[in-house]
């Protein structure tokens, strides 16, 4: 098979992974959003880390972190979480490299893990959202079609 038709399919394959209903993809939307804002104003309230522009919960959240959540929402949660820490690790190297997120200095985490461990810290622990947030919208699509036939 020729490389440009196995990149067809690879990407066959991707656009079928993300295609989702409307109600899903509006779940999604919803939760992640709502996750965004919460974490950075927690980031900012524990002086821990913040976005440098609120909007950017849309683009990290909803433009980032919803199409690897539909890429790996079929997969089992510890792939889920693998594949969810190389891309949280690609997007804090980034973002603290680009300057878009801010680390309060001296933070609780630079003071439990030392300052060159942030970044790290903060990927592993965000790595968990994929599969956190794949099971958060199954609940909900049930919650929601429950109340439905009603």
């Amino acid at each position: 098979m020729s490389l440009l038709l196995r990149m067809k399919n690879t990407i066959e394959q991707l656009k079928t992974r993300l295609q989702v209903s409307r109600k899903t993809l509006i779940i999604y939307v919803v939760l992640y959003f709502c996750w965004g804002i919460m974490m950075n104003y927690i980031g900012q309230i524990t002086a821990i880390a913040r976005f440098t522009w609120w909007w950017q919960v849309i683009t990290c959240y909803i433009l980032y972190m919803i199409p690897i959540s539909l890429l790996v929402r079929d997969l089992k949660w510890y792939e889920q979480y693998a594949y969810g820490l190389v891309a949280m690790a690609l997007l804090e190297f980034g973002g603290y490299w680009l300057e878009t997120s801010y680390a309060y200095p001296d933070n609780i985490l630079d003071k439990v893990f030392g300052i060159r461990n942030f970044s790290l810290g903060m990927a592993i622990f965000f790595g968990f959202y994929f599969p956190l947030g794949n099971w958060a919208v199954g609940k909900l699509e049930s919650l929601y079609d429950k109340i439905q036939h009603r």
